[in-house]
This record gives structure tokens, sequence and C-alpha cells, in this order.
């Protein structure tokens, strides 16, 4: 079975990553996790960058007020979602 974007391989690989469209030029790497529905609250955030969890465009991140744009891709717990 093939996963769907953003969804992982039986080995744990990323598949393609899965659009998120935003409305402004930017947006919060805290507010866009919420958006694509990879986190449920803010307060789910902290922890998940704290133990590495949270990348975006390949790096770990921690900083939750990180400025995404357009075409960056954030990856938390094997799912891949980008900034569109």
């Amino acid at each position: 079975m093939t996963p769907g974007p953003g969804e992982r391989w039986e080995d744990g690989a990323v598949s393609a990553p899965r659009d998120v469209p935003i409305r402004e030029d930017s947006i919060r790497l805290g507010q866009f996790l919420k958006l694509a529905d990879l986190i449920d609250n803010g307060a789910e955030v902290k922890p998940l960058m704290i133990q590495g969890e949270v990348a975006v465009n390949g790096e770990v991140e921690t900083r939750r007020g990180r400025q995404l744009a357009k075409g960056d891709v954030v990856t938390l717990g094997g799912e891949a979602v980008r900034v569109s």
C-alpha cells in the first residue's frame, strides 16, 4: 500500500509532504503545527521541540516562534507538511 501525502511508509520513511495552505505570507511554527493538525494545542509544542521531534526543512528546530514561509517543510513524528 502506498502512503498518502505526509504519511509514513512501513519502514518509517516519510512520503511526499502534504500541502497546508496559509492566508498570509508567513506563519509561526507553533501556529502552523496546530493548523496542520499535527498537535491539538500549543502546550504540546515545547516538549516535542525539546526532544528534537520537530524539523524544518530537514533541520531540528527548537524555536516555536520561528517564522515559516511558503515552501517550508515541517516534519513531526514522521509526518511531513509543506507551507503552501
